[in-house]
């Protein structure tokens, strides 16, 4: 049951039609599984948190907001050490972990809503618990990233993102809907203004799922030797300069998805009280399931060029939002305000698959630059230390790019304090995707650069 594989060559086109194929589809399912709970855990607050008040809590907006962005800074911060796990403990060792680890927030949440006199700085605390959800994804990328071949991680990582992605449409759907259920509830609801919720049904639905998930990984995934590397060895994507350019640009992409799906609820039911929450869900569902189209219009196009124009079309879709939020009293105000987040939610899931397929052309034009027509064993070592190098940029970068989550809501609710309205958060963010389309352009898609610097990721199509 160690189910360690000590052979793992993808971009063998033999090995990989005979075995590896098969292995990495399976490896995948059960990795995507538990990154989809990992999510809806992640963003449990996000609905709960609106509904608070309603239940006998008195929190203000700001407070809100706040704990909404909570589980994004701690989820950011967990990724780090998730990233490294993988390397450390094995793919499918981890990600039963992982899973089992889920059940904390799921059953801290059940405690603190149960209760309409828990202290504010405790539901700060249960919050912080969530994070345990993010972490999941960098680990499941980094994992996942070592099954397939270079030349078609593009798909499978744009794939398993979006399964992971999608929790976050589920969660806000399925939400309010099952804290209406007296049947799931242990203890007694609270009273709201349209009837009696159970608030604490928000952690219970999802515990057997929790427990199937991590079964599953245990019977049905792989470790892979070839994914072990000391944390010596990985610490050396630190001086890569292309870490941190593509770590900022992921900000621009997952950490607005993942800011934008975090604030949406409360954001609409401070802006427009009288809309229904569950449309909320919408927006993670379109950004996540653009994500895989944003892989496969890279592969096409080059990463850089869809990265580029995804962050060229946000700007005026956050303009729209602006507009619609100065006419929020109109009939066709929140339709419009709707319609401008839809838009934003499938650029930023385009962006996601866009930037993650450049990550592994640039690392493996950066160790090819030097060896390419030397010695064949001096090229397969190059290849191997590039795509470990690649597992491990993917997760950092994931950590890096998930503060978004963190610093969107907290902007809402710092824009709403002082200004009244979250329109100076909403100019903030335009200003942050116009740096990133500069460097997009100044690093990936210059002729100059192209050419002169690292020849082979012309070709490569980044």
């Amino acid at each position: 049951m160690s189910r360690w594989i000590h052979h793992w060559n993808p971009d063998d086109d033999e090995f990989w039609e005979r075995e590896g194929k098969a292995v990495a589809r399976r490896n995948l399912i059960f990795s995507i599984f538990v990154e989809f709970l990992g999510f809806s855990v992640w963003l449990l607050w996000s609905v709960t948190a609106a509904k608070l008040n309603t239940a006998g809590f008195e929190f203000s907006t700001s407070q809100l907001f706040t704990l909404v962005s909570v589980p994004a800074l701690v989820g950011a911060t967990m990724r780090f050490p998730y990233t490294v796990a993988v390397p450390r403990f094995g793919g499918r060792n981890w990600t039963v972990v992982s899973a089992l680890l889920l059940l904390i927030p799921v059953i801290v949440l059940i405690v603190l809503v149960s209760n309409p006199s828990t202290p504010y700085w405790a539901f700060l605390v249960g919050g912080a618990t969530a994070g345990l959800g993010g972490g999941n994804f960098a680990s499941s990328m980094a994992n996942i990233s070592f099954f397939y071949p270079d030349k078609k991680k593009g798909y499978p990582l744009g794939l398993n993102a979006a399964g992971g992605n999608i929790g976050v449409a589920v969660v806000q759907l399925v939400v309010p809907f099952v804290i209406t259920m007296s049947a799931l509830a242990v203890v007694g609801g609270a009273q709201g203004a349209n009837g009696t919720i159970f608030l604490q049904n928000a952690g219970l639905i999802w515990i057997p799922f929790i427990l199937i998930s991590a079964v599953c990984a245990w019977l049905f995934m792989d470790n892979l030797r070839v994914a072990q590397s000391p944390i010596k060895e990985q610490a050396v994507i630190l001086r890569r300069k292309h870490t941190w350019i593509m770590s900022w640009l992921y900000i621009g992409t997952f950490g607005s998805f993942i800011g934008y799906s975090a604030g949406l609820p409360l954001l609409i039911s401070k802006q427009f009280p009288g809309v229904t929450l569950s449309v909320a869900f919408l927006g993670p569902l379109v950004g996540s399931l653009a994500r895989p189209i944003g892989g496969w219009l890279a592969d096409k196009l080059g990463g850089a060029r869809v990265t580029f124009a995804a962050f060229l079309a946000m700007i005026p879709a956050v303009l729209g939002v602006i507009s619609f939020l100065a006419r929020k009293s109109e009939p066709y105000a929140f339709v419009g305000f709707l319609a401008m987040f839809m838009i934003l939610f499938v650029l930023t899931g385009i962006g996601n698959g866009s930037t993650f397929r450049m990550i592994p052309l640039i690392f493996r034009a950066h160790h090819l630059q030097h060896v390419t027509g030397a010695d064949p064993d001096v090229e397969a070592r190059a290849i191997v230390a590039a795509r470990r190098e690649t597992a491990t940029v993917l997760g950092f970068t994931s950590a890096i790019g998930a503060y978004g989550g963190w610093a969107i809501p907290l902007g809402y609710g710092l824009s709403s304090s002082v200004t009244g309205g979250p329109q100076a958060a909403l100019g903030g963010f335009i200003a942050f995707y116009l740096t990133c389309m500069l460097l997009t352009w100044w690093h990936y898609l210059r002729r100059s650069f192209a050419v002169d610097r690292l020849p082979s990721l012309a070709s490569a199509g980044v």
